[in-house]
């Protein structure tokens, strides 16, 4: 029997599709069956009928969910939606389970199988088809940069003009992972002035390879796994005294910095949006409920402060490029999905180096490292194999 992998219309403030037409015709053609709820990619501009003519069979909400061997979702889904999931179903999306432990315990009680993208091990080479956090960076730092010359009160680039010359913007991008290093290289291509600072020293190299300035302080944050760590109190109040000269020297000033399950870094004091020239623009693409790296930021909002400079809240700005983000999404959907299948059926090998980690529960237990040290779980250890199927493990290597 094929597995039959679903995608659900999101809320209404997504506009992404976790499922795209092409990306079910190749599903299709890999011998699974696709279901798509009524209208799932609209907001992405993909009519059903696309769809359809793709091979997946368009159905209504319950459906798809209640016949799912896989559902593959944009965000978490809502509590009536994991209600109508039963035991051994697997979900699969950006599940938010290291800032909500007690909700992904709750998903683990039903004994729903629960892949959220955020754990995946993003330094292993085989992951990396895999990586949403990484293409919906990629989009969002885009955006961001775009945002910023749309907002901004000036020309971007240099303009020489028979009435004058116009001054290039300062564009100052803090982070530079995967957005940072898109919005600088936009930036960049648009004519602005663009330097580029993180706590990572090893970054230097990629700022400069798109043409613009690193920017470093004494603090050095390089973490584990791809992630840049949590600074310490003293630490932090290092890096925004000496982030403050650079803040005010520049007219747009977009963040990007994350701790993933944690609270972002603030990385603009108050004093530094007080400060602010009129007509700064602050674009902070880690403004959620969690805070942002702007002082006053609010996630979706544009606050304008009594000076006049602007604090665009701007987590949601892969959902603003749609069709783009959900062709990226999808195909990282679907190298997890063949991954994790073997002679047509779903194999969640939770000894496996990439699917061990993204695997947040299974069968009722939580199941990556990262998130069972989050939760102050003990390790888990890989089950050790019988010594006799052990050897013949490597008498057959041989």
């Amino acid at each position: 029997m094929a597995i039959v992998v679903s995608a659900l219309k999101e809320a209404t403030d997504e506009n992404r599709v976790a499922l795209t037409p092409g990306i079910v015709s190749r599903l299709v053609k890999g011998n699974y069956e696709v279901l798509i709820e009524h209208g799932a990619g609209e907001r992405a501009f993909y009519p059903d009928q696309a769809y359809t003519d793709a091979g997946a069979k368009v159905v209504d909400r319950t459906e798809a969910i209640k016949s799912a061997t896989v559902l593959a979702v944009i965000n978490r889904p809502s509590d009536e939606t994991i209600d109508q999931l039963s035991g051994g179903q697997t979900l699969l999306g950006l599940l938010s389970p290291l800032t909500d432990p007690e909700w992904i315990q709750s998903v683990a009680d039903k004994k729903i199988n629960a892949l959220s993208f955020e754990l995946l091990p993003r330094t292993v080479s085989r992951a990396q088809t895999m990586d949403v956090l990484s293409s919906q960076a990629s989009v969002a730092g885009y955006k961001a940069a775009l945002v910023a010359a749309e907002r901004f009160s000036r020309y971007f680039p240099m303009m020489i003009t028979a009435a004058g010359t116009a001054k290039p913007a300062k564009v100052l991008v803090l982070g530079t992972g995967v957005a940072g290093l898109q919005a600088i290289g936009t930036a960049k291509r648009l004519g602005a002035v663009v330097s580029g600072y993180d706590v990572r020293p090893a970054s230097r190299g990629e700022v400069e390879s798109l043409g613009a300035t690193f920017l470093t302080t004494s603090v050095s944050g390089a973490g584990e796994g791809g992630y840049a760590r949590a600074l310490t109190p003293e630490e932090t109040q290092q890096q925004q005294d000496e982030l403050a000269g650079f803040i005010s020297d520049n007219n747009i000033i977009i963040t990007t910095a994350q701790v993933p399950g944690r609270k972002p870094p603030l990385l603009v004091t108050q004093k530094s949006v007080d400060e602010a020239k009129p007509g700064t623009i602050f674009v902070d693409l880690a403004a959620s409920d969690l805070g942002g790296n702007v002082a006053g930021v609010k996630p979706a909002t544009t606050v304008t402060t009594p000076a006049g400079a602007q604090i665009i809240g701007a987590g949601d700005l892969a959902s603003q490029l749609p069709t783009a983000a959900s062709d990226m999404f999808a195909k990282n959907v679907q190298a997890v999905i063949t991954d994790i299948t073997d002679n047509d059926q779903l194999a969640l090998d939770v000894d496996d180096d990439v699917v061990g980690e993204l695997l947040a529960t299974k069968d009722g237990e939580i199941i990556s490292n990262r998130l069972r040290t989050a939760m102050k779980l003990p390790e888990r250890k890989p089950v050790e194999k019988p010594a006799d199927e052990t050897d013949a493990t490597e008498k057959g290597a041989k």
